[in-house]
């Protein structure tokens, strides 16, 4: 793999984009504003719809119109998104804020990807799908480990969640010139001389004719569940952190909040690191094994789920936690693989409007999961949510799986 220089701006593309320094504490600001979890739910649920409006006809657009132009439009609406977030402190500008962050999803999910996968055809470079996003996500992975700390130090010297908000805009608006910087190769998959037939039209039909192949359609099923899994309940781990901070025998002199600036900030470093490692060594896992890998990690993931859930529940703090790092790693060791998996079996032409289309199904699952996940945790706590909700996916796809397969025996 040759390590030019659009290989250097596609990693630090997605190091930029997970500088996230809300990401770390999130959950933690909301509460702190006074906001139950249901409420934390329906917001959740709401960027969700917002994503899962705009999410397919976004690919469309930027498959049609421009990738650039696309990605452009996601990073304005995330910079706004950012700066409600940092100026407000109500329930229903929070609403407008995680609209506003919808959108942003919405145009970015599959756009980037595309590019790189059109970068890969260009210079013939196909076969090594897995590995070359391997490596790029390993970079959104370690900006995420960046993010954690700087997060953390942000508030332990303010004191307040809420100040991360702001300094967000910083790393957004500086990729945001980093893909105006992009050839122009790369914002369109096809060449206008190689069109049959121009516009939205040709896109769409195209989109539908590989969308309704079964073979795409559960690998599009299988990747989203996971991702939308993690999604949801991602941001629950940051309560479980503050358990782990008040066992931690260090910063005693410190005020509790910034003590927990910098504990949250650290554990999440770790976690990201892994995080990073697990992108790097994906293809190495597709290679040893492709049979049936997106089924058996799905169940990993839960069961994953399922233990930090019991753990917590019965305030086995640091059990809890490593179980939950779990599903991040799983996670991490599925997404290249499976983008790779698509990417196979889809035409670069519109890769981009499937890979929407598999982040609209994924939309749909996180904003279900979300918001009866907020409500459970309100009436049972965060450990009862977490082996419910687990528990009901690990049956639900043990079940469907088993549905196909006596499918197939049949026919």
């Amino acid at each position: 793999m040759i390590k030019d220089k659009q290989y250097v701006k596609f990693c630090s593309y997605g190091f930029l984009k997970n500088l996230r320094f809300f990401d770390a504490f999130f959950i933690l600001f909301l509460v702190e504003k006074g906001l139950p979890y249901t409420q934390i739910g329906i917001l959740y649920a709401v960027r969700e719809i917002a994503i899962n409006i705009l999410e397919v006809p976004s690919g469309i657009v930027a498959d049609t119109w421009g990738r650039k132009s696309a990605l452009t439009g996601s990073f304005i609406a995330y910079i706004l998104s950012f700066l409600v977030f940092y100026f407000s402190a109500d329930f229903w500008w929070f609403f407008l804020a995680f609209i506003l962050y919808g959108i942003g999803e919405a145009f970015r999910s599959g756009t980037h990807k595309g590019m790189i996968m059109d970068y890969l055809k260009i210079n013939h470079w196909e076969d090594q799908k897995i590995y070359y996003y391997g490596h790029t996500r390993a970079w959104s992975q370690k900006g995420s480990a960046i993010s954690s700390l700087v997060a953390g130090l942000i508030v332990f010297y303010t004191g307040m969640y809420r100040d991360i908000f702001l300094y967000s805009v910083i790393p957004y608006f500086i990729n945001l010139l980093l893909i105006l910087s992009y050839p122009k190769e790369l914002n369109h998959s096809i060449k206008p001389s190689e069109r049959t037939e121009p516009g939205v039209g040709a896109t769409l039909r195209s989109f539908w004719q590989i969308i309704r192949k079964p073979h795409v359609l559960q690998i599009i099923n299988t990747s989203a569940l996971h991702t939308a899994y993690l999604k949801a309940v991602k941001d629950y781990i940051q309560p479980l952190m503050i358990h782990v901070s008040l066992l931690l025998p260090v910063l005693l002199h410190v005020e509790q909040e910034k003590k927990n600036g910098i504990v949250v900030g650290a554990l999440y470093f770790f976690i990201y690191l892994l995080t990073s490692r697990a992108s790097q060594i994906s293809s190495r896992v597709a290679d040893k094994s492709k049979r049936n890998i997106s089924y058996t990690t799905l169940l990993w993931g839960f069961s994953f789920g399922i233990f930090s859930g019991v753990c917590f529940y019965y305030g086995l703090w640091v059990v809890s936690f490593v179980a939950f790092v779990g599903i991040y790693i799983v996670e991490n060791i599925r997404k290249p693989i499976l983008t790779g998996f698509v990417a196979d079996r889809v035409p670069n032409e519109i890769l981009a409007s499937v890979i929407s289309a598999q982040s609209l199904l994924k939309t749909v699952m996180t904003a279900g999961i979300a918001l009866v996940f907020g409500i459970l945790a309100d009436h049972y706590g965060i450990g009862v949510a977490f082996v419910l909700v687990s528990a009901f996916l690990i049956v639900s796809t043990v079940t469907i799986n088993l549905y196909r397969a006596q499918n197939r025996k049949q026919l």
